[in-house]
């Protein structure tokens, strides 16, 4: 006579059991889930307002130079920097047809009527022309690449040194009126360069 086997059936303590351990399962998968994503969402979140403060304390440095507080850097520099550190979303306007626009009144002005161009107006202009004319494996990969980065560092670096030199040294760049406002403006210069080149080793 063949042997019977009989299934045993799961007393209801046991798939309590077996549930509850799936569902514990499932949360703290799902907090780490949620743990990382705001951990490279703030992350992300943290390097996209460091390059608008970063595009603000250039423009501040441009802005500062055509006042009383000008100092004797080399502001030109700040195009490049302003170039690498604009947010996408207005690098992308300006690379369309509206910087194409302003680009060309900017270029027709320049060449027909220099008079009636102003002084002030040649850096923002450069910077126009320089976004919509710049081949793509710059404006797109070079940019958001640690190579846009390094010139930017660069740069910083050297407009600090330029700076502190013209000030007459690095007590009168922290302590003159017309020095401190340049000095925050390109200490300010340093802090995304520095942000994103630390998440790019990490």
């Amino acid at each position: 006579m063949a042997k019977q086997s009989y299934l045993k059936m799961m007393t209801e303590p046991d798939a309590n059991e077996l549930i509850h351990s799936d569902l514990k399962d499932l949360a703290t998968a799902a907090k780490k889930l949620a743990n990382h994503a705001v951990h490279l969402g703030s992350l992300g979140l943290g390097t996209s307002f460091l390059k608008w403060v970063a595009a603000v304390a250039a423009i501040y440095l441009l802005v500062l130079d055509r006042t009383i507080w000008k100092s004797n850097i080399l502001t030109g520099l700040l195009i490049p920097y302003i170039f690498f550190t604009l947010p996408s979303i207005l690098f992308n306007i300006f690379r369309g047809q509206i910087g194409q626009w302003i680009a060309l009144v900017a270029v027709i002005l320049r060449i027909f009527f220099p008079k009636h161009f102003p002084e002030w107006l040649e850096l923002p202009a450069a910077l126009i022309l320089l976004i919509v004319v710049a081949p793509s494996l710059i404006a797109n990969t070079v940019r958001g690449d640690w190579i846009g980065v390094v010139i930017c560092l660069v740069i910083a670096g050297y407009l600090l040194q330029e700076h502190i030199r013209a000030a007459g040294g690095f007590r009168n760049a922290f302590t003159k009126a017309n020095g401190v406002s340049n000095t925050v403006g390109i200490v300010i210069l340093f802090v995304y360069p520095v942000w994103a080149l630390v998440l790019d080793i990490l």
